[in-house]
């Protein structure tokens, strides 16, 4: 950290167009890790396919009978589509085929950079080969990807967010800071990936999508209220802008544990199944372990 602070205070006054791209880099590249001996195991289990997204190669797996109505997990920034390794079991035993893949510039997927935009280009890439979705079930930025993918004309019935982030591009803020970059070379870095991506940041904002959205597919958001990654307040936010929107606040499971938690699974599985998603609600175990949709409005 300290020696790419020393880089952009030597390099942003000789040239700040070096330090535009240089900056753009960091912040659109993602972090990659290992993959698991237990994920290893977890994946060979599914059918492995590829596919390219505009020139990119993207690695993903599928699980159950081609007849099946299909739910797509979809994982977030810096992960694999063995984050959402818990929801596949039950899945297939409701019947449904599952899908998951690391987005492009994640995981298996390749290297180079990543944002909103490719994790929404990559979900329609993957949906466009295997088909129509019935539900997605979606993690922290790949919310933001599938709700942008959405307002692209991706047709789904239910969606269940987890831990959803609302305005990622505000994340550039932060970044910013930590690094010292000037006002002007910021301004660089989101022309660059503006002319790159297509997008403008300021046609990111989730809960704009959302309330522009012409059909909004029934939505569960589930979001940790000491959620250390995303706050608690993006859930919120992002249901108060989705017309009908269910918001299930947990205590003590965090940005990650909100993906593996046994009851959040069984329940958004039940709300992705259930002919009637409302009428399944399970009120004696969300008293036992979650606020109720009324802290919307705190």
């Amino acid at each position: 950290m300290n020696l790419i602070r020393w880089i952009f205070r030597v390099l942003q006054p000789i040239s700040p167009a070096a330090a535009a791209w240089l900056a753009e880099r960091l912040f659109f590249t993602a972090r990659r890790s290992p993959l698991s001996p237990d994920a290893r195991a977890f994946l060979a289990t599914g059918r492995r396919f590829t596919l390219e997204v505009e020139g990119r190669r993207l690695v993903g797996w599928r699980w159950g009978f081609t007849d099946k109505p299909l739910a797509y997990l979809v994982h977030g920034w810096g992960s694999r589509g063995t984050r959402l390794a818990a929801f596949v079991e039950p899945l297939l035993a409701a019947g449904y085929g599952v899908v998951t893949y690391d987005a492009v510039g994640q995981g298996q997927s390749g290297r180079g950079m990543t944002s909103m935009p490719e994790f929404a280009r990559s979900l329609a890439a993957v949906v466009r080969q295997h088909g129509t979705p019935h539900a997605i079930v979606a993690h922290s930025m790949g919310c933001a990807g599938t709700t942008l993918a959405i307002s692209w004309g991706l047709e789904v019935a239910r969606v269940v967010f987890l831990a959803p982030a609302a305005d990622p591009p505000a994340w550039v803020a932060p970044f910013a800071r930590l690094f010292g970059l000037r006002p002007d070379v910021l301004d660089r870095v989101r022309a660059r990936s503006e002319r790159r991506l297509r997008v403008r940041w300021s046609d990111l904002n989730v809960c704009d999508l959302a309330r522009a959205l012409p059909a909004r597919p029934e939505l569960l958001i589930v979001h940790d209220e000491a959620d250390e990654t995303v706050r608690w307040q993006d859930g919120a936010a992002i249901a108060a802008a989705w017309s009908g929107a269910r918001l299930v606040t947990t205590q003590g499971l965090g940005h990650r544990g909100v993906t593996s938690n046994t009851t959040i699974v069984r329940q958004a599985v039940e709300f992705v199944t259930s002919s009637s998603p409302r009428a399944s609600e399970d009120a004696a175990l969300e008293r036992e372990l979650f606020y109720r949709e009324e802290r919307i409005s705190d």
